[in-house]
């Protein structure tokens, strides 16, 4: 914790700890369920515990501000789990940011298996000197059937096992599936953490997957308009831009495309860094959508793409991490040049997942990808200078 801690997260750590609560700083010890708090003003229960309400006039270091897609499209990062305290040296992550030029941090709040963690993600965000920036938080297709989490703003519980959809238990391992847009429990959760992220100040909200969340995407049959329409709201009602995304692998319904301001995904390339000019990547049997293709792209409000993960060596972040750094660095600016030119985004890898198996460089440890000059690929001076100057109009 940083030695000048701000009156109201010193009121809620010695309020945490009057009522038994552990605050979990070590990341490995995140087998607990997360139900967590973000700093903020108390009232009394009924109970004799406290539970924390929104405070509009709260005073934070950091406060969202105006979004521009053509700087998240120029300066975006993917930062997986940043503030969830992925990979570790979360210290050291925060340097790095600082002295990048990212402006838009995609995926840095993770939900993958485990509900968001906002009292965590409140601390890094206040070690994070580094403006204009725009968080992203990830609303994953995977969810751990052993796990709940508990609103302390409308004082309900939400049970991931009610959330499930049908047929798909198992589907990440034991006692996880996929939920469903269609469940009213799944859509209850996703209120209550996308209204607490607001009020964090998290600004970019990504759906994992949309086609395996949405039993019915497509324009006329989906439930997602009701989850869109609630946060568009309440964003709105705090006077804060937001935009929402979602990976739509080969979604092709252009009304459904563009409910959501950006579409999302990998882009597949060799061990040489080419991507193919095609609707579908030749690397799957099934269409693995490669979204700059027209069939996509024209119709989308945006896209963002970026070197895919998936915790295996064949995957994007894979390949490129076993790459000498001269093809690493030729890599990333010929993708950043095409793609950038035709309007798009292509997103710096500035922490994402490897396979400890992967036999390349690593960061923090052999699971994640860095370039920090801390640790071993050494690549973040490079990817800054690919990256264009902040420009703030």
């Amino acid at each position: 914790m940083r030695a000048n801690v701000p009156f109201s997260a010193a009121v809620l750590i010695m309020l945490a700890l009057s009522g038994g609560v552990l605050y979990l700083l070590d990341s490995g010890l995140d087998g607990i369920t997360e139900q967590t708090a973000y700093t903020g003003v108390f009232v009394n229960r009924t109970d004799a515990s406290a539970v924390p309400i929104r405070e509009d006039n709260i005073v934070r270091h950091f406060s969202p501000g105006p979004i521009s897609m053509a700087l998240v499209k120029s300066n975006g990062c993917v930062a997986d789990g940043f503030l969830s305290g992925y990979g570790g040296r979360t210290g050291e992550a925060v340097k790095m940011i600082n002295r990048s030029k990212c402006v838009y941090l995609h995926r840095a709040l993770e939900t993958w298996l485990k509900p968001p963690n906002f009292e965590k993600a409140f601390g890094i965000m206040e070690e994070v000197e580094k403006r204009p920036i725009i968080y992203g938080m990830f609303l994953a297709e995977a969810i751990s059937m052993r796990k709940e989490y508990d609103d302390p703003i409308l004082d309900q519980e939400h049970r991931f096992d009610q959330m499930c959809r049908e047929g798909t238990k198992g589907r990440w391992g034991d006692e996880t599936c996929i939920p469903s847009i269609q469940n009213v429990e799944y859509r209850r959760y996703l209120k209550a953490v996308t209204r607490r992220a607001m009020d964090l100040g998290i600004q970019s909200f990504m759906f994992g997957q949309i086609q395996l969340q949405d039993e019915h995407p497509n324009f006329e049959e989906t439930e997602i308009k009701k989850v869109l329409d609630d946060m568009r709201s309440y964003a709105k009602e705090r006077d804060m831009e937001i935009i929402i995304g979602a990976q739509t692998d080969d979604v092709t319904d252009e009304k459904y495309l563009k409910l959501f301001d950006y579409i999302e995904g990998g882009v597949g390339i060799d061990n040489l860094g080419n991507v193919e000019d095609q609707p579908c990547f030749s690397g799957h049997s099934s269409c693995w959508a490669l979204l700059w293709d027209k069939k996509y792209s024209s119709k989308a409000n945006n896209v963002l793409l970026h070197l895919d993960w998936s915790g295996f060596t064949w995957d994007d972040m894979g390949v490129f991490a076993r790459m000498p750094q001269e093809r690493r660095i030729k890599t990333l600016d010929s993708l950043y040049k095409k793609f950038t030119s035709q309007k798009m985004g292509f997103m710096m890898p500035f922490l994402a997942v490897l396979n400890k198996e992967n036999n390349g460089c690593y960061g923090p440890n052999k699971n994640f990808y860095s370039p920090s000059d801390k640790f071993k690929c050494k690549d973040e001076g490079y990817i800054n200078e690919i990256m264009k100057d902040v420009v703030v109009r």
